[in-house]
C-alpha cells in the first residue's frame, strides 16, 4: 500500500491510542492516583479561556424601534458601501480630466513654439527637413 504521511501518523495514533487503552486496567492503583493528580494539576494551570468578541448586527440601544442602523440591508449599511465606491468613481473621473488637461497643455505648447520659431511650418512636414537644417547653420 501507498500512504501517505497524514495517513501513517493517524494510523500510528490509532495503535498507540489502542495499546493504551488495553493496557490501562493493568496500571496500579498508586499509578493511577499518580496520573490523577498530575491530570488536576494541569488542569488547575490551564490558562482561563479569552472572551470572545462579536459583532452584532442588530441595533441594542435603549428605546430602539427595531431599525437597523448597521445590517447589511439598512439604508446606512448601503451608504457604507456606495460611498467609498462614489468616491473611487470620482477620483478616476479626476485622475483622467487632469490627465486630458496636461495632454493639452503639452500640445499647446508644441503649437505656440512652432508657430513662434522662425521655420516655416511646411519645413516640418518636408522630407529635405534636415537639408534645411543644415543650410540655416551655414
Amino acid at each position: 500500500m501507498n500512504y501517505s504521511r497524514e495517513a501513517k501518523d493517524l494510523d500510528f495514533a490509532y495503535k498507540v491510542r489502542r495499546a493504551l487503552n488495553e493496557s490501562s486496567e493493568n496500571i496500579p492503583a498508586p499509578t493511577l492516583d499518580r496520573l490523577a493528580k498530575a491530570r488536576q494539576l494541569a488542569l488547575a494551570r490551564k490558562k482561563p479561556d479569552a472572551p470572545m468578541k462579536v459583532r452584532v448586527f442588530k441595533g441594542a440601544f435603549a428605546g430602539h424601534a427595531g431599525m437597523s442602523f448597521d445590517g447589511p440591508g439598512s439604508w446606512l449599511g448601503k451608504l457604507g458601501i456606495a460611498l467609498p465606491l462614489l468616491i473611487l468613481i470620482v477620483g478616476l473621473v479626476g485622475i483622467y480630466e487632469y490627465e486630458q488637461q496636461q495632454n493639452i497643455s503639452e500640445l499647446a505648447d508644441i503649437d505656440a513654439a512652432m508657430l513662434v520659431d522662425e521655420l516655416p511650418p511646411a519645413a516640418y512636414v518636408d522630407t529635405g527637413f534636415t537639408a534645411y537644417l543644415n543650410k540655416a547653420e551655414e
